[in-house]
Protein backbone atom coordinates (compact mmCIF):
# COMPACT_ATOMS: atom_id res chain seq x y z
CA UNK A 1 0.00 0.00 0.00
CA UNK A 2 1.05 3.61 -0.71
CA UNK A 3 -0.08 6.68 0.56
CA UNK A 4 -0.69 9.57 -1.69
CA UNK A 5 -1.89 12.25 0.29
CA UNK A 6 0.20 15.71 1.82
CA UNK A 7 0.25 16.12 5.48
CA UNK A 8 -1.61 19.23 6.58
CA UNK A 9 0.61 21.90 8.15
CA UNK A 10 2.33 24.80 7.63
CA UNK A 11 2.88 23.99 3.90
CA UNK A 12 0.23 22.63 2.65
CA UNK A 13 -0.04 24.26 -0.11
CA UNK A 14 -3.82 25.86 -1.47
CA UNK A 15 -5.15 28.20 -3.91
CA UNK A 16 -4.22 31.91 -4.73
CA UNK A 17 -6.38 33.48 -2.66
CA UNK A 18 -7.72 30.49 -0.14
CA UNK A 19 -7.09 30.78 3.28
CA UNK A 20 -4.20 28.91 4.55
CA UNK A 21 -4.01 25.67 6.89
CA UNK A 22 -4.52 26.51 10.37
CA UNK A 23 -4.10 24.61 13.43
CA UNK A 24 -4.40 25.55 16.84
CA UNK A 25 -3.45 22.53 19.66
CA UNK A 26 -4.38 22.58 23.06
CA UNK A 27 -2.21 20.44 25.59
CA UNK A 28 -2.07 19.27 29.10
CA UNK A 29 -1.01 17.02 31.45
CA UNK A 30 0.76 14.26 31.05
CA UNK A 31 2.54 14.83 35.11
CA UNK A 32 2.19 12.45 37.96
CA UNK A 33 -0.88 14.64 38.96
CA UNK A 34 -2.83 15.48 35.96
CA UNK A 35 -3.73 12.80 33.38
CA UNK A 36 -2.35 13.61 29.57
CA UNK A 37 -4.74 15.43 27.45
CA UNK A 38 -4.49 16.66 23.66
CA UNK A 39 -6.85 18.17 22.00
CA UNK A 40 -6.79 20.61 18.59
CA UNK A 41 -9.14 22.81 16.03
CA UNK A 42 -8.48 23.52 11.92
CA UNK A 43 -9.51 25.97 9.40
CA UNK A 44 -9.07 25.18 5.99
CA UNK A 45 -10.25 25.39 2.52
CA UNK A 46 -12.12 22.93 0.95
CA UNK A 47 -9.73 22.33 -1.89
CA UNK A 48 -6.58 22.77 0.25
CA UNK A 49 -3.73 20.49 0.14
CA UNK A 50 -4.55 16.67 -1.18
CA UNK A 51 -8.04 16.96 -2.21
CA UNK A 52 -11.20 16.04 -4.09
CA UNK A 53 -13.21 18.45 -6.02
CA UNK A 54 -17.25 17.69 -6.21
CA UNK A 55 -18.76 17.53 -9.05
CA UNK A 56 -21.23 20.86 -7.90
CA UNK A 57 -17.42 22.15 -8.07
CA UNK A 58 -17.59 24.02 -11.20
CA UNK A 59 -21.59 22.24 -12.34
CA UNK A 60 -24.56 23.84 -10.55
CA UNK A 61 -27.05 20.97 -9.57
CA UNK A 62 -24.73 17.82 -9.62
CA UNK A 63 -23.29 16.15 -6.35
CA UNK A 64 -21.73 17.60 -3.50
CA UNK A 65 -18.98 15.82 -2.18
CA UNK A 66 -21.58 14.00 0.37
CA UNK A 67 -23.26 12.69 -2.82
CA UNK A 68 -20.37 10.55 -4.70
CA UNK A 69 -21.34 7.29 -4.48
CA UNK A 70 -19.08 5.11 -2.39
CA UNK A 71 -18.29 2.56 -5.56
CA UNK A 72 -16.98 5.29 -7.30
CA UNK A 73 -14.52 6.25 -4.64
CA UNK A 74 -12.65 3.14 -5.35
CA UNK A 75 -11.23 2.12 -8.88
CA UNK A 76 -8.35 0.52 -11.15
CA UNK A 77 -5.23 3.29 -11.30
CA UNK A 78 -4.40 4.51 -14.70
CA UNK A 79 -1.41 6.21 -14.45
CA UNK A 80 -0.11 8.26 -17.64
CA UNK A 81 3.73 9.34 -17.22
CA UNK A 82 4.18 12.77 -19.03
CA UNK A 83 7.03 13.78 -16.93
CA UNK A 84 9.49 14.42 -19.91
CA UNK A 85 7.09 16.41 -21.97
CA UNK A 86 6.50 18.34 -18.94
CA UNK A 87 10.73 18.99 -18.26
CA UNK A 88 10.23 20.82 -21.73
CA UNK A 89 7.03 22.31 -21.45
CA UNK A 90 5.43 23.57 -17.72
CA UNK A 91 2.23 24.32 -19.67
CA UNK A 92 1.87 21.20 -21.11
CA UNK A 93 -1.33 19.54 -21.57
CA UNK A 94 -2.41 15.46 -21.80
CA UNK A 95 -3.06 15.04 -25.25
CA UNK A 96 -5.57 12.19 -27.22
CA UNK A 97 -1.87 10.98 -27.95
CA UNK A 98 -0.82 10.38 -24.22
CA UNK A 99 -4.29 8.33 -23.83
CA UNK A 100 -3.86 6.26 -27.12
CA UNK A 101 -0.23 5.59 -26.29
CA UNK A 102 -1.11 4.09 -22.62
CA UNK A 103 -3.75 2.05 -23.97
CA UNK A 104 -1.57 0.51 -26.41
CA UNK A 105 1.08 -0.42 -24.23
CA UNK A 106 -1.75 -1.77 -21.07
CA UNK A 107 -5.23 -2.28 -22.62
CA UNK A 108 -8.12 -0.29 -22.97
CA UNK A 109 -8.63 1.96 -19.88
CA UNK A 110 -11.01 -0.25 -17.98
CA UNK A 111 -14.17 0.34 -16.66
CA UNK A 112 -14.60 2.64 -13.68
CA UNK A 113 -10.71 3.88 -13.56
CA UNK A 114 -9.29 6.16 -11.93
CA UNK A 115 -7.47 8.29 -14.73
CA UNK A 116 -4.09 9.85 -13.20
CA UNK A 117 -1.84 12.21 -15.09
CA UNK A 118 2.33 11.90 -13.39
CA UNK A 119 3.92 15.06 -14.05
CA UNK A 120 6.89 14.86 -11.97
CA UNK A 121 5.41 18.29 -10.06
CA UNK A 122 5.53 16.73 -6.84
CA UNK A 123 9.02 17.54 -6.64
CA UNK A 124 8.18 21.32 -5.99
CA UNK A 125 5.88 20.72 -3.30
CA UNK A 126 7.53 22.95 -0.67
CA UNK A 127 8.26 25.55 -3.29
CA UNK A 128 5.07 27.46 -3.71
CA UNK A 129 6.74 29.76 -6.66
CA UNK A 130 8.23 26.76 -8.57
CA UNK A 131 4.92 24.73 -7.48
CA UNK A 132 2.59 27.12 -8.90
CA UNK A 133 4.93 28.17 -11.76
CA UNK A 134 4.74 31.92 -10.39
CA UNK A 135 7.18 34.27 -9.27
CA UNK A 136 3.48 35.87 -8.09
CA UNK A 137 1.62 32.65 -6.69
CA UNK A 138 -1.36 34.78 -4.67
CA UNK A 139 -2.09 36.25 -8.80
CA UNK A 140 -3.75 33.45 -10.61
CA UNK A 141 -3.56 34.71 -14.07
CA UNK A 142 0.19 34.15 -13.88
CA UNK A 143 0.88 30.83 -13.07
CA UNK A 144 2.21 27.89 -15.21
CA UNK A 145 2.13 24.29 -14.36
CA UNK A 146 0.89 20.72 -16.48
CA UNK A 147 -2.80 19.64 -16.49
CA UNK A 148 -5.28 17.84 -18.90
CA UNK A 149 -6.08 19.27 -22.04
CA UNK A 150 -10.07 19.88 -23.23
CA UNK A 151 -9.98 16.68 -25.73
CA UNK A 152 -8.88 14.58 -23.57
CA UNK A 153 -11.54 15.17 -20.63
CA UNK A 154 -13.99 15.10 -23.22
CA UNK A 155 -12.92 11.81 -24.51
CA UNK A 156 -12.69 10.31 -20.87
CA UNK A 157 -16.25 11.34 -20.12
CA UNK A 158 -17.68 10.55 -23.48
CA UNK A 159 -15.60 7.24 -24.47
CA UNK A 160 -14.39 5.83 -21.06
CA UNK A 161 -16.48 4.87 -18.44
CA UNK A 162 -14.04 6.27 -15.61
CA UNK A 163 -14.97 7.43 -11.87
CA UNK A 164 -12.68 10.44 -11.94
CA UNK A 165 -9.20 11.94 -12.82
CA UNK A 166 -6.54 13.00 -10.95
CA UNK A 167 -3.19 15.35 -10.83
CA UNK A 168 -0.15 16.01 -8.99
CA UNK A 169 -0.28 19.44 -9.45
CA UNK A 170 -2.81 22.22 -8.34
CA UNK A 171 -5.50 21.99 -10.70
CA UNK A 172 -6.45 19.30 -13.31
CA UNK A 173 -6.93 22.41 -15.64
CA UNK A 174 -3.22 23.78 -16.66
CA UNK A 175 -2.00 27.00 -15.04
CA UNK A 176 -2.63 29.54 -17.61
CA UNK A 177 -6.71 28.58 -17.56
CA UNK A 178 -8.76 30.71 -17.27
CA UNK A 179 -12.06 29.15 -18.36
CA UNK A 180 -11.35 26.09 -16.21
CA UNK A 181 -12.61 23.78 -19.14
CA UNK A 182 -11.40 20.57 -18.00
CA UNK A 183 -13.24 21.09 -14.62
CA UNK A 184 -16.61 22.01 -16.61
CA UNK A 185 -16.44 19.22 -18.25
CA UNK A 186 -15.59 16.59 -15.90
CA UNK A 187 -17.81 18.23 -13.21
CA UNK A 188 -20.78 18.12 -15.45
CA UNK A 189 -20.24 14.39 -16.26
CA UNK A 190 -20.65 13.62 -12.29
CA UNK A 191 -17.38 12.89 -11.57
CA UNK A 192 -14.66 14.51 -9.64
CA UNK A 193 -11.01 15.50 -9.69
CA UNK A 194 -8.02 14.85 -7.49
CA UNK A 195 -5.65 17.53 -6.91
CA UNK A 196 -1.92 17.83 -5.30
CA UNK A 197 -1.33 13.70 -5.53
CA UNK A 198 1.60 13.30 -3.68
CA UNK A 199 3.82 10.20 -4.03
CA UNK A 200 2.32 9.32 -7.53
CA UNK A 201 5.23 8.27 -9.19
CA UNK A 202 5.55 5.35 -7.29
CA UNK A 203 2.27 3.80 -8.66
CA UNK A 204 2.84 1.81 -11.44
CA UNK A 205 1.50 2.60 -14.74
CA UNK A 206 -1.56 -0.15 -14.74
CA UNK A 207 -2.47 -2.90 -12.11
CA UNK A 208 -2.59 -0.71 -9.26
CA UNK A 209 -6.34 0.46 -7.56
CA UNK A 210 -6.79 3.82 -5.99
CA UNK A 211 -9.13 4.39 -3.02
CA UNK A 212 -10.05 7.99 -2.40
CA UNK A 213 -11.96 8.68 0.77
CA UNK A 214 -12.97 12.79 1.02
CA UNK A 215 -14.19 14.17 4.44
CA UNK A 216 -17.79 14.06 4.02
CA UNK A 217 -19.07 17.32 4.52
CA UNK A 218 -22.63 17.65 3.61
CA UNK A 219 -23.19 19.90 0.31
CA UNK A 220 -19.09 20.45 0.20
CA UNK A 221 -17.43 21.88 -3.08
CA UNK A 222 -14.79 19.35 -2.03
CA UNK A 223 -12.86 17.78 0.74
CA UNK A 224 -9.40 16.62 2.17
CA UNK A 225 -9.09 13.32 0.59
CA UNK A 226 -6.96 10.39 1.89
CA UNK A 227 -5.49 8.58 -1.29
CA UNK A 228 -4.40 4.87 -0.96
CA UNK A 229 -2.77 2.72 -4.17
CA UNK A 230 -3.05 -0.96 -3.37
CA UNK A 231 -0.14 -2.65 -5.46
CA UNK A 232 -0.26 -5.91 -6.97
CA UNK A 233 1.88 -8.23 -6.11
CA UNK A 234 4.90 -9.20 -7.66
CA UNK A 235 3.31 -12.38 -9.40
CA UNK A 236 0.33 -9.81 -10.74
CA UNK A 237 -2.13 -10.70 -8.31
Amino acid sequence: MLDLTYPFDDQTQVWPNNPSFHRDSTQRGGTATEAWYATGQVALSEHAGTHMDAPIHFAQGQAGIDGIPVEQLMGPAVVIDVRAAAADDRDYRLSISDIHRWEANHGAIPPGAIVMMLTGWGAYWNDRERYFGSATPENPTTLHFPGFSKEVAELLVSERRISGIGIDTPSIDYGPSQDFVVHRIVNAAGLYGLENVAGLAEVPASGATLLALPMKIAGGTGAPVRIIALLPSRDGR
